[in-house]
C-alpha cells in the first residue's frame, strides 16, 4: 500500500518537476539542482509556503531563478504575507547579501555596502570642496540605542565616491508609500533588509547600473 504524500512532500515534488524550467531561467554559473535543493529546504522550514496562493508561490521562485539568487533567506527569500481576503500570498524578496552580490560580480563598482545607524554610534557624514565624506563607528561592544538612520556607500572603479544618507524620518515616508506596509516585509522580520534596500535604491539612482540590476532593485 502506498503511502500518501504529505502537502509539504507533495509541494517539494512538483517544484522538482519544475527543474527544466528553471534551468532555463537560471544564469548559467547557477547550478539548477542546487537552486531545487535550496527550495526544497525552504518548504521544509517554512511550511505555511504549502497553504499560500500557489500561484503566487510560482511567480516568486521563478523570478528568484531569472535573478539568480537562491532563496535561502540570505540571497533571497520566500516572504508570506497575509491579504485582506483569500489564503496568504508568497512575495519574492532579494536580500541584501544578494543585491550587494549581483553588483559586485557585475564589476561595474568597485566596493557597495549598506548600513544602519544607531543612536549610540560615532557617526559623521559632510560634503566639502572634494566632495562627499562618511565616518561611522558602530558602537558594538555596548548598548547601541535606537535606530536612526541608514546609508549607503559605494567606490567606483576610479575612485569616486557615493553616499546616500537617510533619516528614519526618510525611511518611514517610503515606507508609508508601500501598499504592504503593514502586512509585508516592512511590518515583518524583514523590516531592517527593507531600511537597508531603501538605502541602496536611492543611491543606485546615481551609479552606472546594469538593466538586470536595476530590476532586482
Amino acid at each position: 500500500m502506498s503511502k500518501e504524500l504529505t502537502p509539504v512532500d507533495s509541494l517539494k515534488r512538483s517544484l522538482t518537476a519544475m527543474r527544466g524550467q528553471f534551468e532555463m531561467a537560471l544564469p548559467k554559473h547557477i547550478d539548477v539542482d542546487k537552486f531545487v535543493r535550496v527550495l526544497q529546504t525552504a518548504v521544509s522550514t517554512n511550511p505555511e509556503l504549502v497553504s499560500a496562493d500557489r500561484n503566487s508561490l510560482l511567480a516568486a521562485v521563478m523570478k528568484a531563478s531569472q535573478d539568480g539568487l537562491l532563496p535561502d533567506s540570505r540571497e533571497s527569500a520566500l516572504v508570506i504575507f497575509k491579504t485582506k481576503d483569500g489564503p496568504p500570498k508568497v512575495q519574492y524578496m532579494p536580500m541584501i547579501a544578494g543585491i550587494l552580490k549581483k553588483i559586485r560580480n557585475s564589476g561595474e563598482l568597485q566596493t557597495i555596502t549598506s548600513q544602519l545607524v544607531y543612536k549610540n554610534d560615532k557617526f559623521r557624514y559632510f560634503v566639502d570642496g572634494t566632495g562627499e565624506h562618511i565616518e561611522h563607528e558602530p558602537n558594538l561592544f555596548s548598548e547601541r540605542g535606537a535606530m536612526i538612520g541608514v546609508y549607503a556607500l559605494a567606490t567606483t572603479k576610479d575612485g569616486g565616491l557615493y553616499v546616500e544618507v537617510l533619516t528614519m524620518a526618510d525611511v518611514e515616508k517610503v515606507k508609508n508609500s508601500s501598499r504592504s506596509k503593514s502586512f509585508g516585509p516592512w511590518a515583518g522580520d524583514f523590516a531592517s533588509e527593507m531600511i537597508r534596500k531603501t538605502a541602496i535604491r536611492r543611491l543606485s539612482k546615481r551609479l552606472p547600473m546594469s538593466t538586470d540590476i536595476e530590476q532586482v532593485l
